[in-house]
């Protein structure tokens, strides 16, 4: 295994850009890249929010309020990230719908389609010529393990994470030898470390603790891959299971199971 950082080196002019960061996994990875010194560019519609984090950061951290499934609003910031020395980008902004396809809100599903997959492409294409211009940067795009599958009651999101899955490993390998790492993260179930009774979700009730990833752990493992340039980082004990169990089990037989579970959360 190569053992180079791929990480480059925190500077003042340099900037870690992180969309989602306002909660979640955008924003424990936000926290993380700050703690190891780098000032960001924190990516959410919600400027309170963002602010809040900025604020707690120990680095300098410019907070853009930005609708990523806006495509004007998007074209703005595409723009000024384009002239910007933007080091890394963790594209990690996401939705999700559950349901049938044809009963779901159309509007709903063209928005989850901009923000999980157009605003991932664009910034991609976005900050990676300033990237291969100084020979190094690093790429992380969240994807998901239900990319791997076909999943009923599920099918807006995992046509965006399978995308998002084969655009970046496909990315991973078309840039090696340029300094310019490009991983996958791939997670399931992720969450915060403890959730009150009231809050809990049905797979919450239904998922039990030790197999969930915490929104913590679950940054410190992927950044750690980023910096070795891991074509996929599955953090997590039951992600790793829905990946091994994706590539090998029938779609005809995991598909149905799948699409029942997920049926339950419409």
């Amino acid at each position: 295994m190569n053992s180079r950082n791929f990480l480059p080196a925190p500077s003042p002019t340099a900037r870690a850009l992180v969309t989602g960061a306002s909660q979640g996994i955008g924003r424990a990875i936000a926290r993380e890249l700050a703690a190891r010194g780098y000032n960001l560019i924190l990516v959410a519609r919600r400027q309170a929010v963002l602010e809040e984090l900025a604020h707690e950061l120990p680095t300098e951290c410019e907070v853009r309020a930005v609708d990523l499934a806006d495509a004007e609003q998007r074209g703005k910031l595409i723009e000024e990230i384009r002239e910007r020395e933007i080091t890394i980008i963790v594209n990690s902004a996401g939705i999700a719908s559950f349901g049938k396809f044809i009963n779901q809100d159309w509007a709903y599903e063209t928005k989850q389609f901009e923000l999980n997959a157009t605003a991932v492409f664009e910034l991609t294409r976005a900050v990676l010529p300033g990237m291969l211009g100084r020979g190094e940067g690093a790429i992380l795009n969240v994807g998901s393990a239900a990319g791997n599958m076909p999943i009923p009651n599920n099918a807006t999101y995992v046509f965006t994470k399978a995308g998002v899955n084969t655009f970046t490993e496909a990315l991973h390998y078309e840039l090696k030898g340029t300094g310019v790492a490009c991983t996958l993260l791939a997670p399931g179930p992720v969450r915060e470390a403890t959730i009150p009774e009231e809050e809990q979700t049905i797979v919450d009730k239904v998922v039990p603790d030790f197999l969930w990833t915490t929104y913590e752990s679950c940054a410190k493992e992927s950044l750690e891959a980023l910096a070795l340039n891991k074509r996929r980082v599955v953090p997590g004990p039951l992600s790793k299971a829905m990946n091994a169990v994706s590539q090998v089990a029938p779609a005809s037989v995991l598909s149905p199971v799948m699409g029942w579970f997920y049926s339950k959360m419409a």
